[in-house]
């Protein structure tokens, strides 16, 4: 693009709309981001994040620069040139897609769209949401997609607490309405990212998210079953994955757990399995796996439960500290988390449940607070569950205090007779 640096708006300033819109201010592109809540839009226009990826001090510039304006009221996009949509589209209670979110932003971008603008969904939705669902709505403002306005679908990869990978250096996948659309979009991206990955639809790069994310699903899921049938066995699963890692060619080691986390892995794969029974198809593969993920909180429980007995320790009325409840290491997402299913399956079998979270100080749902990880506090519980492998703690600590560790993560020293293994 030559001239000025075109002027984007991004709605949703959450775990993908505020990186993404720190990595095009980065680039020299003013970002005014819309979010609903007013209490995010004060504390970003104060330079303050609320995201871990994206530190205070590498917002606070560009705030104070003019490059990154925060905002509640639809009107102050009005006249951006690009609108990107960031915004969640979560599983209802039957577990079919919720687009609600998406198309209410739709219908109140229709009232303000206007000529040449180019309209981008990076929420992760099933093939056809682009053009079947978001393109109507928008038309509702009298113009035509594709010839009075633009639009695309590019997925969102971003994976919290990544460094090597991130926004600017990850490849952007954007599927066009039009061969213009397609155009528009990857002159947008360009502005940033190293490397954009043009495909031929908004279906394609739609599927191509799905399939991202079914492949780790279907895999842990395999994993997670060969973890639980050697631990039937008696054989070390971890020991198992260290030796296929050798063979150069056709392995890709995935590794077993309490189960899946975040917003994606989750729950992507429903948004297909639902799309897939229009067509009178079913994904039973991706279902299983679904199902066998979902078994492993349980699994886990079990298996406390089991080591307590080794000490003739009933689980109902024992001490149990749960190390880790955000969904991953090292970052401060809650998201689908496995560690809360496991608190509350230790709860129901009437275990006193603490835990330790050096990211999550509290969770005001459950009423509880983060403990320190103490030499007292770890010799006062019967049993620890290690469920996310923070890498600021020190599990040589935990090992050496605590009377006994089941460790869902494969991080922290065997010590004879106290750590048990997934």
């Amino acid at each position: 693009m030559t001239g000025p640096a075109p002027r984007v708006g991004v709605i949703g300033m959450g775990y993908v709309g505020l990186p993404l819109a720190v990595t095009f201010a980065e680039a020299g592109v003013p970002v005014i981001g819309l979010d609903a809540v007013q209490s995010k839009v004060d504390q970003l226009n104060r330079g303050e994040s609320y995201i871990e990826d994206v530190p205070d001090d590498r917002l606070r510039p560009l705030v104070e620069n003019g490059l990154v304006t925060a905002t509640a009221q639809w009107d102050d996009i009005r006249f951006v040139d690009n609108v990107i949509i960031c915004l969640p589209t979560p599983l209802d209670d039957h577990r079919e897609p919720d687009l609600s979110a998406v198309l209410g932003a739709a219908e109140s971008l229709a009232t303000r769209l206007r000529k040449g603008q180019l309209v981008v969904l990076e929420s992760t939705t099933y093939p056809g949401t682009t053009r079947d669902e978001l393109v109507p709505v928008l038309e509702r403002s009298g113009l035509r997609a594709g010839r009075d306005f633009f639009v695309a679908f590019s997925p969102e990869r971003v994976d919290p607490g990544r460094t090597d990978w991130t926004t600017r250096t990850t490849p952007k996948v954007v599927g066009g309405l039009t061969d213009e659309c397609s155009k528009r979009a990857q002159e947008l991206y360009g502005l940033f990212a190293q490397t954009v990955v043009p495909v031929a639809t908004p279906e394609i790069a739609e599927m191509t998210k799905l399939l991202e994310n079914i492949f780790r699903s279907v895999n842990i899921a395999l994993v997670n079953e060969m973890a639980m049938l050697c631990d039937r066995m008696g054989i070390d699963v971890w020991e198992v994955i260290d030796a296929a890692s050798t063979k150069p060619f056709g392995f890709m080691a995935f590794q077993p757990g309490p189960g899946l986390g975040g917003h994606c892995i989750p729950i992507d794969p429903f948004y297909l399995t639902w799309k897939a029974r229009e067509f009178e198809f079913h994904t039973e593969f991706i279902e299983l796996a679904g199902k066998i993920n979902s078994q492993m909180p349980s699994f886990c429980v079990n298996k406390l439960s089991r080591a307590l007995n080794t000490q003739r320790k009933p689980l109902n009325g024992s001490r149990v500290l749960v190390i880790g409840v955000a969904y991953k290491a090292d970052v401060n997402d809650m998201r689908e988390s496995p560690s809360l299913k496991v608190i509350d399956l230790l709860a129901g079998e009437g275990a006193e449940v603490s835990y330790h979270d050096p990211h999550i100080p509290a969770l005001l749902k459950k009423g509880m607070r983060s403990v320190e990880l103490t030499a007292e506090n770890l010799a006062a519980v019967d049993a620890v569950a290690v469920v996310t492998p923070h890498t600021s703690i020190d599990w040589d600590f935990v090992a050496d205090n605590a009377p006994l560790v089941v460790d869902f993560r494969n991080v922290v020293p065997q010590r004879e007779g106290k750590v048990w293994t997934l």
